[in-house]
């Protein structure tokens, strides 16, 4: 599987390095690097602890649906797509999570508290994580994922309004 992408969110949105809007990203290089190094460790780390690639990916493409970004949701799902299985696809994209104890399960009404109530988020949910062999570490992990695909849908909005901003002074 080649997951090696340069720059997603310009690979996602089609932006070329060399356009003004690429030009413009490489001007904070280091923003550029740290955003990239997150989502490598978050989502497809070389060591990635009890929670596999395809549930890091289930959880992002759980992520980028409830925040409603269809280009991120493709990216993840293709990514899940080629180291999960059909049947992990469907149940990141069946709302609500399901009741049962499975651990996607777990995993997706943990993201989806952490997403959407985070005040709500106890020990008892911690426990269930640590109860299914999951490490702090691991936890932290999943925890920082969910935060880090609301943040890849703002960017990408962010970049295709600066995009329309700045086909429009070109025209």
């Amino acid at each position: 599987m080649n997951t090696e992408i340069p720059d997603l969110a310009e690979h996602l949105l089609g932006i070329d390095a060399a356009s003004p809007l690429g030009r413009l990203r490489r001007e904070r290089a280091d923003i550029l690097k740290h955003e990239e190094g997150a989502y490598r460790e978050l989502v497809l780390p070389p060591r990635p602890g009890r929670v596999s690639l395809a549930e890091r990916a289930a959880l992002a493409l759980r992520g980028a649906l409830i925040e409603g970004d269809a280009v991120l949701a493709a990216h993840y799902r293709a990514l899940l797509a080629a180291c999960g299985t059909a049947e992990e696809i469907a149940a990141a994209e069946a709302f609500p999570a399901p009741a049962d104890e499975g651990r996607l399960a777990v995993l997706f009404r943990y993201a989806d508290m952490v997403a959407q109530r985070p005040a709500d988020c106890g020990q008892a949910d911690i426990d269930r994580l640590l109860a299914m062999d999951l490490t702090a570490r691991d936890i932290v992990a999943v925890t920082q994922l969910v935060s880090f695909v609301p943040y890849q849908v703002r960017l990408l909005a962010g970049l295709r309004q600066l995009r329309g901003e700045l086909q429009g002074e070109a025209a």
